[in-house]
């Protein structure tokens, strides 16, 4: 394309009517989808499952922080959903938003990314912008997405431009897409600022770095600091506990500096779909570069022993009473990685109702938000008197919902193990409660 096509491209981006494709309509495409309908844009939404487009094209959500209404007024808008990805030849922009996760080594599965690519290669056209938002190490864009257009005969800069825009989407929280600042870089300069004015229509700041490697990072370098800073604040808890010391109070204490500090509190691990995940793409790159990522290791060997360590506190507990794990009833409260939401994954609770399982224990689970099939799917069993907890010896709190009556699980429990500071957080006084 000339330099002319390139500017009046721009300006489409900035201020026209264009069509949004997106390919992946989970926890961060079908928001990404609505956000862009309700923006005015046109939108041909793209899964590779028939059931979830069907389901979205009769206007009921799967994913929690779009409901059917916000559904039904992206589809009243024009939105369109298909498992033919034929339709995205129409679209102007390609927004890429499939799972990214580590394979049983901990190692990136790329499978879903190369799948996308591939799609990419069947129908990307002249005019589009093509970008990648799914997590993953620096360099994926240019060496999946750059081969991809390049296979349909299309060049860069001037058929096609390819950015990489990091998704933010915190599950649960009451910001919009919209809302959240975007990053995004571009493989090319020329592609960096076509990235910028697509996503400008979109959200309402976006941040333009450098490079798509740049921008790659940065999601990486966001996820890495909570890992390791989370990681450091378990380990203080379990040095805290071994001097005798309340680390709530230890961590309450320090955040009333107001400069130089940020809280951050202990718990049973880290789940979710990025900090457990996230800087093990930086780790596996590194490794890959011999360059070595000791503060990651170490952060990551710290969190996924979490679950080890509170099973043993656990242990010691039922022993200073003459019990043991095995036989005791024990109610698992919460088994989402964060409080208030249905989501499950790498959640540090499923691995610690595992371990009090394996030593024995006779386990239900009580969580308003994670439905009770899904309990079946890990072998667990959902409390079906939850206005009656009597009947269990031990109570631990994985997840601190908003829905659960503390006072009277504490009431009701002989004894309570809260793994999230919630006794202290809520001001409820209880002899036998003990935290982490």
């Amino acid at each position: 394309m000339t330099t002319d096509t390139y500017q009046d491209r721009l300006e489409r981006f900035r201020t026209g009517r264009w069509t949004a494709g997106v390919i992946g309509l989970g926890y961060v495409g079908l928001p990404l989808a609505v956000t862009a309908a309700s923006r005015g844009l046109d939108v041909i939404g793209f899964d590779i499952d028939p059931r979830r487009v069907a389901a979205l094209d009769g206007g009921t959500s799967h994913v929690e922080d779009v409901t059917d209404e916000e559904l039904e007024a992206a589809l009243a808008a024009g939105a369109r959903f298909t498992a033919d990805e034929a339709h995205l030849r129409e679209a102007d922009a390609l927004f890429i938003a499939v799972p990214s996760p580590l394979g049983r080594n901990r190692q990136p599965d790329m499978s879903f990314i190369e799948s996308a690519a591939a799609t990419v290669a069947r129908v990307a056209r002249p005019g589009q912008l093509v970008s990648l938002e799914s997590t993953t190490y620096p360099g994926t864009t240019e060496d999946h997405l750059l081969p991809a257009v390049r296979s349909a005969g299309l060049e860069l800069d001037r058929d096609v431009w390819v950015t990489f825009s990091p998704e933010r989407v915190d599950p649960g929280n009451v910001l919009q897409t919209g809302d959240i600042p975007k990053v995004v870089g571009g493989v090319s300069e020329a592609s960096g600022a076509i990235g910028a004015a697509a996503y400008g229509r979109l959200v309402d700041n976006v941040h333009l770095v450098s490079t798509a490697r740049a921008a790659e990072l940065t999601k990486l370098l966001e996820n890495t600091y909570r890992a390791v800073n989370i990681a450091m604040v378990n380990e203080l808890a379990q040095v805290a506990h071994a001097f005798d010391i309340d680390i709530w109070e230890v961590v309450g204490a320090a955040a009333t500096k107001p400069f130089g500090f940020q809280p951050f509190y202990p718990g049973p691990g880290v789940g979710g779909h990025c900090i457990p995940l996230d800087p093990q793409f930086l780790a596996w790159r590194a490794r890959e570069l011999r360059v070595t990522t000791r503060f990651i290791d170490l952060a990551e060997d710290i969190n996924l022993h979490m679950p080890d360590y509170v099973t043993g506190r656990i242990a010691a507990l039922l022993n200073e009473r003459q019990r043991s794990i095995a036989g005791t009833r024990i109610l698992g409260v919460g088994v989402a990685y964060k409080p208030n939401i249905a989501d499950d994954r790498e959640s540090p609770a499923i691995d610690v109702l595992r371990l009090l399982e394996r030593r024995g224990a006779e386990l239900g689970v009580l969580d308003p938000h994670v439905p009770p099939d899904r309990l079946e799917r890990h072998g667990f069993t959902a409390t079906e008197h939850a206005d009656d907890l009597s009947e269990w010896d031990l109570a631990v709190v994985l997840t601190d919902h908003d829905a659960i009556d503390y006072a009277a699980l504490a009431e009701q429990v002989e004894l309570v193990f809260d793994t999230r500071g919630v006794y202290r957080r809520k001001g409820i006084d209880a002899p036998n409660v003990v935290s982490l």
